[in-house]
């Protein structure tokens, strides 16, 4: 659902808030042997969230997700690793870390422009207090 004024930022927020959920869970699974790191092709997932398409809806927490999605239908991918390890992990912390961060810089952008909006809306309401 989009109210209107705040564009696709409430949807950026959640898709935002999913990825940082993958890297971290990137980064906890480090040293797991054969563990692929994953990563949520953001672009894709915005754009995907304004099209109306025919998609898998779960109607109940016990169904399982469709593999490679989201529970909103953000697919996620593997990242393809630069060193590979010997025990198949494909996590390189470096790459991890500097994703997370800038994925929550980006995160806390879209919040301070959605708060400046409500602020903006905020006085407007109020007649200029």
């Amino acid at each position: 659902m989009d109210i209107p004024g705040f564009g696709q930022h409430e949807q950026a927020l959640k898709f935002r808030a999913l990825r940082n959920q993958v890297l971290s869970s990137n980064i906890a699974n480090a040293d797991t042997p054969n563990y692929k790191a994953r990563d949520l092709d953001f672009a894709d997932a915005l754009k995907g969230a304004r099209q109306d398409t025919i998609s898998l809806k779960r109607t109940s927490d016990l169904h399982k997700q469709a593999w490679g999605t989201t529970q909103d239908g953000a697919r996620t991918l593997y990242r393809v690793p630069t060193q590979p390890t010997l025990d198949g992990n494909t996590v390189e912390m470096d790459v991890e870390q500097a994703a997370f961060a800038e994925n929550a810089l980006q995160y806390r952008a879209t919040l301070a422009f959605l708060d400046s909006r409500i602020r903006g809306l905020r006085y407007a309401l109020k007649g200029g207090d």
